[in-house]
């Protein structure tokens, strides 16, 4: 019994598909004629839902349909199928091409779009709907109204009741049209806005002739402006804490080699690069031997890039920097020429090209908040990151051996040696780690931009700006100062521009400076008192 209540129900299903086939002359409308008409044909067979339309409007934006006569083919590689029926069919010599112009590819696209709306997948149907919000066709309104009636997930319902309105708003109806202006109230997204500004244009250029739904309209805009508004405010918000998270990961490094060492290290931009070069081999790599788990060349890249960056600041203080604690002027000049020998290797090794670093797929695209303001997936990771780097940093400095080691010897270098401690090479371990953390600053870097020789430079400034204002050996002091940099620069960019922005910003350290020398937190013990 339950298996003749399945056949009669597939037997149902398939006389309804049959009913709403696609027919000969319908498929022969849509694919021969004048623009016109075939974008009429589409409209209608859109209203109807004509079963097997969304196949045939794939095939013609494959450029896989032929036309003989009034027999329309799809041709998928040496195989031809009758266009209605899906039959196989012998493709008569001197079958032509059906040739579509960029208006009538934009109908397919949206009639394509259009059609997904009724997906069982709940994705395809949000990017459908998101498709149709960026061109408001009174044509697709009756599959729109279908697909209202359909949906059952409240949001992409709000959304569809939002497309509804913004094609009902050029309607020939007046009460539509009122109606229409009062739904775009709730509406989110610029092209809404855009849409109304074209309706509020004077009527004499085509637009809104009543007086009552241009008033509701405009207040339909001051609705939109707000909300795009607080998008934007949180757009500069979150741009100026992603600029902050990479200065703190940045001047990190810094806080170490400068702010407890003494060291003006110029070639901490230098030790950067390294780790950024170091995540582009490694990336290679994987994409060499290891193409299947590309994805996961960022978390090899992560210890590979501190590795690197440690071992080549390792080397640069048991060689150079060693000599030269305690003299400052001369740890700059030294640091200088070293950065310029970096540099200059990685140019021999590399060329002088930038070169590609390519995000793994999970931090590709990015989650949207509002309908102008999209937050990356690589640049919320660079903040997850930046904010596991600074716990670490934070407990390796309080919490363990080398972390006593190194706030012994920085804050009484004589004492700590009486008591059994080899400064030298502490200083190596803690240069080293400063290096590292350069390195880790590189490896996120290459998930945001392209890795070059130059890479370092553009950020050298900053880091020192960033531990100089938050105040020398203070890592509380460099959060506040890499995050409250980044927002005030981003805010100060959306007013005056980058170049008066940086300018801006400068100005404000040297006045902060010469108000507090010490930075945000002074520092505290002998060292204060020294």
């Amino acid at each position: 019994m339950h298996a003749q209540r399945w056949l009669i129900a597939l037997l149902l299903g398939l006389s309804v598909a049959a009913a709403h086939a696609l027919t000969p002359p319908q498929a022969l409308a849509l694919a021969k004629g004048e623009n016109e008409e075939r974008i009429a044909a589409l409209q209608a067979s859109l209203a109807r839902g004509d079963d097997g339309l969304a196949a045939f409007v794939q095939a013609m934006l494959d450029d896989a349909v032929k036309l003989s006569g009034d027999h329309v083919f799809v041709v998928r590689g040496d195989k031809a199928n009758d266009a209605s029926t899906g039959a196989d069919a012998k493709l008569p010599d001197g079958a032509e091409d059906v040739i579509n112009s960029n208006q009538m590819r934009r109908e397919l696209e949206g009639a394509l779009a259009a059609l997904k709306l009724f997906s069982t997948d709940l994705g395809e149907r949000r990017a459908a709907i998101k498709a149709l919000k960026e061109e408001a066709d009174e044509g697709r309104l009756p599959l729109i109204e279908k697909a209202l009636a359909a949906e059952a997930d409240a949001s992409l319902k709000e959304q569809l009741t939002q497309v509804r309105a913004a094609i009902l708003v050029s309607s020939t109806d007046t009460g539509k049209r009122m109606e229409a202006a009062r739904a775009l109230a709730g509406s989110l997204t610029p092209a809404t806005k855009t849409l109304i500004l074209d309706r509020l244009k004077p009527a004499a250029e085509g637009g809104e002739t009543e007086t009552d739904i241009r008033s509701q309209l405009g207040i339909a805009l001051t609705a939109i402006d707000a909300r795009l508004a607080w998008g934007e405010r949180l757009g500069v918000l979150f741009t100026g804490v992603s600029l902050g998270s990479i200065l703190l990961l940045v001047a990190l490094g810094l806080a170490i080699t400068y702010g407890l060492m003494g060291v003006i290290n110029m070639a901490h931009g230098e030790l950067m690069m390294i780790g950024a070069y170091a995540t582009y081999v490694v990336q290679n790599f994987f994409k060499s031997h290891l193409p299947g788990l590309f994805d996961a060349y960022v978390i090899v890249a992560i210890p590979a890039s501190f590795l690197a960056a440690a071992l080549v600041g390792a080397v640069l203080e048991r060689s150079v920097i060693r000599w030269l604690y305690g003299r400052p002027l001369e740890t700059l000049l030294a640091t200088w020429g070293i950065s310029l020998v970096l540099m200059q290797g990685v140019r021999s090794i590399f060329g002088a090209q930038n070169v590609q670093v390519e995000n793994p797929s999970w931090l590709s695209g990015g989650v949207e908040v509002l309908s102008n303001l999209t937050l990356p997936f690589n640049r919320i990771a660079i903040l997850a990151f930046a904010v596991l780097v600074l716990a670490g940093v934070a407990l390796l400095i309080a919490r363990t051996r080398l972390g006593l080691f190194v706030r012994g010897v920085t804050q009484n270098r004589r004492m700590a040696a009486c008591m059994g401690v080899n400064t030298a090479r502490v200083d190596t371990y803690a240069f080293a780690l400063g290096s590292g953390i350069a390195g880790l600053a590189g490896c996120a870097l290459s998930q945001v931009g392209n890795v070059g020789p130059d890479l370092g430079q553009g950020y050298i400034v900053d880091s020192f700006m960033v531990v100089v204002l938050g105040g020398v050996g203070q890592l509380a002091g460099t959060v506040y100062a890499a995050l409250g940099l980044g927002v005030l620069n981003k805010l100060l960019e959306g007013w005056q521009g980058a170049v008066l922005a940086k300018i801006m910003v400068l100005v404000f350290i040297v006045i902060f400076i010469q108000k507090r020398p010490q930075g945000i937190f002074a520092m505290k013990g002998r060292s204060a008192e020294a």
